[in-house]
């Protein structure tokens, strides 16, 4: 009992400690922009005092709650990362860590106030109040005011974890955050994970259907990063990008080089996936007033420009939009000119029009926007940059844009099969072996497919080489939903590259030859089914017996730069195919670059 006296008495009096000599440090982490590596804001983690049992920020907050002075610690936390949030700019956001519990104390209101947040030069609207739930939220109506109050004031709101824990779908129902940050637990090996990609990309959709940015936490390798990018995450943080230091340190040459290196491979994917064209590529650069600018003002714009629309701003931020026909509408009532042209514009703009993020797919903005009430189906969309307005964009573009994409789509994809064709075959190919991590790259072609044409004739072929394409884009993309490719090379040749755990790789060659085999074998005739083989003349005119088709796939993985070019990796498969098709049935080749290499 003396023992457990003892521990308790050191325990508060240590706390006590902390808390009167204010020895807390502030830590930052940078925040970062996954489509540029520009760095959007930091997340502030404190820590105990070097050589304490409550160093870890956890048991710190554990102690603090057990000795109820959790209210005193979280108050220092903000504090110390205030007075340091000097040296940041205004154009980046500063997260702050805020359990639930303490929201809902009578002085978390008090404490958290604009003229705090001013004596420190910050703005609320930089500020991100980041729920890090370690408690179930009891009352949300309650917990959903209070976050309310300061939503009103211009705070932002992110969810912090989830993935792990209490949060998920319903707090992010209930909250409606600015952000979602993902749980580490979420991101960590998520390159050789499909089930956790399927989770992410999920998540990447209510993000770009709701403005939610989504930020990933815990990124430790290349992999990682490279994975989340692909599937379209806004932002990220971790390790391998920046370790927390004790100021507002900038991000390396090295991981910018490799953000945008890993972008430019999504990016090349532009001509076949629509997640990457973004609506930045056409921002209009309009002019944004002020919510005190007099309608007349305004008119004058429309006027004397060819905008059909201007963004309304307070500090930079977007609040509103005006459409040039809806205010020439108004005015132009009776006494409607003398009843608005001097007054503020914020009485007749739009409070809640369609703002979307610099990188939201243009297809995904043309859906929420066809989604808008009648009246507003048309009207201009403003884009933000890191929260802040960036430009707008006329419905128009949008729409002719579309069309373009549509048009340019189906040029370069085969037409039989509608897959990729040899333009963006190539420049993957390209991607992979220049930039690419472990990824398996397979060829497959039909064995015996001419003289199946010749026997059967080129509209059954066809048939054939259709259904091998949905097999091959069926059990790829089933198997390996977003790490993932597949091309149509011509006639009855195919590629598809997958990345996932080596293990993996011969799943996929069995998962297609098994549906191939069973959906090939209806092809044929009752007796070529029954004696196994086909009749047909060879090139000299001799009668010959062929095996029923088949397929061969060839794949190598590992380090594919090695190859250096795509003709040398094409020689390598060749040999490979060569390889393969001495089987008399369908059948797979799988191996490692260094063995290829070592052998051929």
């Amino acid at each position: 009992m003396e023992a457990a006296f003892s521990f308790e008495y050191n325990q508060k009096n240590e706390i006590e400690r902390i808390l009167a000599n204010k020895a807390v440090t502030s830590h930052f982490q940078p925040i970062v922009r996954l489509a540029d590596g520009e760095i959007i804001g930091y997340e502030s983690l404190s820590r105990g005092p070097e050589g304490s049992p409550l160093y870890s920020p956890i048991e710190l907050l554990r102690v603090a709650e057990q000795e109820n002075k959790l209210w005193e610690l979280e108050l220092l936390f903000r504090k110390n990362a205030l007075e340091k949030s000097w040296e940041l700019a205004q154009d980046k956001l500063l997260f702050i860590n805020v359990d639930p519990n303490i929201i809902n104390d009578v002085n978390f209101r008090k404490g958290f106030t604009r003229e705090y947040l001013l004596e420190y030069g910050r703005s609320p609207k930089s500020v991100v109040i980041e729920i890090t739930e370690r408690t179930a939220i009891q009352d949300y109506k309650q917990f959903k005011q209070i976050l309310k109050h300061y939503t009103d004031q211009g705070y932002m709101i992110a969810i912090d974890d989830v993935g792990s824990g209490y949060s998920g779908l319903n707090t992010i129902n209930e909250v409606r955050p600015h952000f979602i940050k993902m749980d580490m637990d979420l991101i960590r090996n998520v390159d050789r994970d499909p089930f956790k990609q399927s989770m992410v990309k999920a998540l990447v959709d209510i993000s770009n259907n709701t403005s939610i940015r989504l930020i990933a936490e815990g990124i430790e390798t290349p992999e990682e990063l490279k994975t989340l990018i692909r599937l379209g995450v806004t932002g990220g943080q971790g390790f391998l990008l920046q370790r927390p230091v004790t100021h507002f340190a900038a991000l390396s040459d090295e991981i910018k080089t490799l953000v945008n290196r890993y972008n430019k491979m999504a990016n090349n994917l532009k001509t076949y996936s629509k997640d990457y064209h973004y609506v930045l590529d056409l921002i209009k650069t309009g002019k944004a007033f002020s919510l005190r600018e007099e309608c007349a003002a305004i008119k004058e714009y429309f006027d004397t420009t060819a905008c059909s629309g201007v963004c309304i701003t307070d500090n930079d931020y977007p609040v509103g939009l005006v459409m040039k026909n809806k205010l020439d509408s108004q005015m132009a009532k009776q006494f409607g000119y003398s009843l608005y042209s001097k007054r503020p514009v914020s009485i007749v703009m739009d409070r809640n029009p369609l703002i979307v993020d610099y990188y939201t797919p243009v297809y995904q903005v043309a859906s929420r926007a066809m989604a808008r009430e009648e009246e507003s189906i048309y009207d201009d969309i403003i884009i933000t940059k890191g929260s802040k307005y960036a430009g707008i964009v006329p419905m128009k573009k949008i729409i002719e844009y579309t069309l373009n994409y549509e048009k340019n789509y189906a040029r370069e994809l085969n037409p039989l099969t509608s897959l990729p064709g040899n333009t963006i075959i190539n420049r993957v190919i390209k991607d992979t072996i220049s930039h690419g991590g472990k990824q398996c790259i397979y060829y497959l072609d039909l064995d015996n497919f001419k003289v199946y044409n010749d026997v059967y004739g080129f509209e059954n072929g066809d048939k054939v080489i259709k259904f091998t394409a949905d097999i091959l884009q069926n059990s790829v993309k089933a198997l390996f939903p977003y790490n993932s490719f597949v091309g149509h090379i011509g006639g009855d040749d195919f590629i598809f590259i997958v990345e996932s755990n080596p293990d993996n790789y011969p799943l996929i060659c069995q998962e297609i030859i098994a549906e191939f085999d069973k959906e090939v074998f209806s092809c044929f005739s009752e007796s070529h089914k029954q004696q196994g083989y086909m009749d047909a003349e060879d090139r000299m005119g001799n009668k010959q017996q062929y095996s029923l088709t088949s397929i061969s796939i060839v794949g190598v993985y590992g380090e594919l730069y090695k190859f250096s070019t795509p003709e040398i990796l094409a020689q390598h498969m060749t040999q490979l195919k060569k390889e393969a098709k001495k089987a008399p049935y369908s059948y797979y080749i799988i191996k490692n670059v260094d063995t290829v290499l070592g052998k051929i």
